[in-house]
């Protein structure tokens, strides 16, 4: 039986560490919040969570590269990479941490790109083309397991509310109807939202918030695709060998 994705990245990383001797050097990690301005910018659109308050972008710091991760709950880190690599990845805390973490280290090697958020316009130029890349792989119906509103909106306008399935986590959300589709609660309709439809977009936040494992095992069941968005997700995409949509994150900060 598999064990849990992060733990699997976990050793992964280990080895990594190990192989570039960044075990035993003294590798500072800060993490820290950044604000919704520093994360996301100015974008016209104000219905993005981060902007209503609901996640945090965390930004950790390796061998003077960044890496970020989203999370409903932020918070301070500081200390060395094998402190991090301790960490018991048993709560939403010290997942985003990790994955904050390991999105820095595997960046500072020149192994992966794309992991800070994009900014202003770039995520509905970003939305835009996850629709457009979803019809390419000739999608007829959709689903989304996060609500981003850039992307609901953006494979309503491409496919119709009709062939559109979104499932989201917070109760302020599920129940609603945006985009002509009604938001269902992903605690109890993720599976029915993976039968309903030919390809799956996942958030990357799905790993800070514990559920990507139950996602992806019935989605590999019914043979579905799954894409993952965001930059949350970076290093274990690599790791994993799954496919990541983030085409307007960036690589360096300009905040």
């Amino acid at each position: 039986m598999r064990r849990g994705i992060l733990e699997e990245c976990r050793d992964r990383l280990r080895e990594l560490a190990a192989r570039h001797n960044l075990d035993r050097a003294e590798v500072a990690v800060t993490a820290q919040p950044l604000t919704p301005e520093e994360a996301i910018g100015r974008p016209s659109r104000r219905d993005y969570p981060i902007l209503e308050g609901k996640e945090r972008v965390i930004e950790a710091a390796v061998l003077g590269a960044r890496g970020q991760a989203f999370t409903d709950a932020p918070s301070n880190f500081s200390g060395q990479l094998r402190d991090v690599l301790a960490l018991p990845l048993d709560n939403t805390r010290n997942r985003a941490v990790f994955l904050a973490t390991m999105n820095a280290v595997m960046r500072s090697l020149g192994e992966i790109g794309g992991v800070l958020h994009c900014k202003d316009e770039e995520p509905e130029r970003c939305a835009a083309g996850m629709a457009r890349a979803a019809r390419a792989k000739g999608a007829r119906g959709v689903g989304l397991i996060g609500f981003n509103p850039a992307i609901a909106e953006a494979l309503a306008d491409e496919f119709g509310p009709g062939a559109v399935c979104i499932t989201d986590l917070n109760p302020r959300n599920t129940g609603q109807c945006r985009f002509g589709v009604t938001i269902w609660d992903g605690r109890r309709e993720t599976g029915r939202l993976i039968a309903a439809c030919d390809l799956i977009l996942v958030t990357g936040t799905a790993l800070v918030n514990g559920t990507f494992d139950a996602i992806e095992k019935p989605a590999r069941a019914h043979n579905k695709p799954l894409v993952v968005f965001g930059i949350t997700a970076a290093a274990v995409c690599r790791f994993m060998a799954l496919e990541r949509w983030c085409a307007q994150a960036r690589d360096e900060s300009t905040h």
